[in-house]
């Protein structure tokens, strides 16, 4: 599985890829859902947990908001579109300084989850079509140098 983190030049938003059908049809909605948790619980204790809601019901939300969005980009139903309106990421983040240190952290608390989801039999060809994504994804987020 490749893990690798693409460097990132500030101002440079690369073509993203969503990821393949298959990494839903492997870890499921429930999957998504219960990895989002897993890495919004990482951040809490990470240093990039002033960039996140510091009250709990605040906290959950946005973690029940993400789960929605990876679930419609990874191809399944339209959660986030229905509760919250289109996406626009790059606008909603732009409130909070993401730069390419917190970036680093937040794809770091990711890898260890996605060992285990291939340690769970998801193929590595999913993990890495997911990874990827995130990889880039992140990358259209950093609005601070």
């Amino acid at each position: 599985m490749n893990l690798e983190i693409s460097r990132a030049q500030f101002g440079v938003r690369p073509p993203v890829t969503k990821p393949i059908p298959e990494f839903l049809l492997e870890v499921k909605e429930e999957g998504i859902r219960e990895l989002i948790s897993k890495h919004y619980d990482a951040i809490k204790q990470s240093d990039i947990s002033h960039l996140f809601p510091q009250d709990n019901a605040e906290f959950e939300k946005a973690t029940v908001n993400s789960a929605d969005f990876f679930i419609q980009i990874c191809g399944g139903p339209k959660y986030f579109n229905t509760n919250r309106g289109a996406p626009q990421m790059v606008g909603r983040h732009a409130p909070f300084r993401i730069d390419a240190k917190a970036r680093q952290t937040w794809l770091e608390l990711y890898k260890p989850l996605l060992k285990e989801l291939k340690e769970q039999g998801v193929t590595e060809t999913s993990l890495n079509s997911f990874w990827g994504y995130l990889n880039i994804f992140s990358i259209w987020m950093i609005n601070t140098q």
